[in-house]
């Protein structure tokens, strides 16, 4: 499918790591190269922005407006708590007023930001309030593979134009997304993988039409009608993911595709980005990372040789992408 789609089947993927999101594409599609969303981002068909959960993603253009407007509330909620210790004394007012004053002729690097507000007298640590209280995008190079510590920064409504959905409709529209990309679902999965609060949430999942399971435990699940619940016997095939992943995420525990043996070993205080991850018959089964041209692979337990096969395979085409030049 296009790389648009791709992203909106998925409701974005989280980017706090540039490279996080050309791999996380290149394991969804076929015949997906790096430059490819260097060009999306540079086209405005893909945006980078701080959204769900207060954490950088990679979104579609078209999901950028709702889903920057449904989760704006717990964002500013964010910056409230902030306020009370960090913030107590920044007048954010001002703070707000002297960057969109400096983003109004066009993009800007991020020091160029941080030396405006200096000149107010307002400090470096006003910017993360900043950041939630205005729709900011973050602009090529950023966030491309090349440059992806470039921290250049946009008003949305001057990248990509004035929203037109509002904050109900706004929320139904990440609904729909999540459910999408990781129905059935319990209603606290959605919360969690949104941040919104489960009030905020729930107009939008009544006005959206459902079908309903129950988990194991009894649970309510609920899915798109036409989402696609495949046999438990479909083979899956083996496949390499990125740090900070969905589908490892809390709110995807119960999928079971990283099992709670090994969680510890892939989230932990010291480790809170995750690890590079590959999944053998739809479970984490060990860590991967790149290194002078090969993948290397730390497998949690002894594969067995077939399985092995199939992960060095897989490894040995990650590991041609990484190499790959101007294609």
């Amino acid at each position: 499918m296009p790389l648009t789609e791709a992203l909106e089947a998925v409701a974005g993927l989280q980017t706090q790591y540039a490279p996080a999101g050309y791999i996380g594409l290149w394991s969804r599609l076929e015949d997906f190269h790096r430059p490819d969303l260097t060009r999306a981002l540079e086209d405005r068909s893909v945006v980078q922005a701080t959204v769900m959960r207060a954490t950088i993603h990679m979104v579609s253009a078209a999901d950028y407006w709702p889903f920057a407007i449904a989760t704006r509330p717990s964002r500013e909620q964010w910056y409230l708590r902030a306020a009370a210790t960090l913030l107590r004394d920044v007048d954010m007012n001002r703070a707000v007023r002297r960057v969109r004053a400096d983003l109004s002729d066009g993009p800007r690097r991020h020091d160029e930001l941080i030396a405006g507000l200096a000149e107010e007298g307002i400090p470096r640590t006003a910017w993360n309030g900043v950041a939630q209280l205005l729709h900011l995008v973050r602009v090529p190079p950023s966030g491309t593979w090349e440059q992806r510590r470039a921290n250049r920064y946009a008003l949305a409504e001057q990248w990509l134009g004035e929203p037109a959905i509002d904050e109900p409709a706004a929320i139904v529209h990440l609904a729909r997304r999540y459910l999408a990309g990781f129905g059935p679902a319990s209603r606290a999965d959605v919360a969690s993988w949104t941040g919104l609060q489960a009030s905020a949430l729930k107009p939008a999942l009544e006005a959206l039409d459902v079908r309903r399971f129950r988990d194991d435990a009894g649970r309510e699940l609920i899915d798109l009608p036409d989402g696609p619940l495949p046999d438990e016997d479909v083979p899956v095939p083996v496949r390499f993911l990125p740090t900070w992943d969905a589908n490892l995420l809390v709110h995807a525990r119960r999928t079971a595709i990283l099992p709670e043996t090994y969680r510890a070993r892939i989230f932990s205080s010291k480790t809170p980005h995750s690890f590079p991850t590959f999944v053998v018959d739809g479970a984490v089964a060990g860590t991967w990372r790149y290194d002078d041209g090969r993948v290397l692979l730390e497998p949690f337990e002894e594969l067995p040789t077939r399985r092995r096969q199939a992960v060095d395979d897989e490894a040995d085409r990650l590991a041609a992408w990484h190499a790959e030049v101007g294609t």
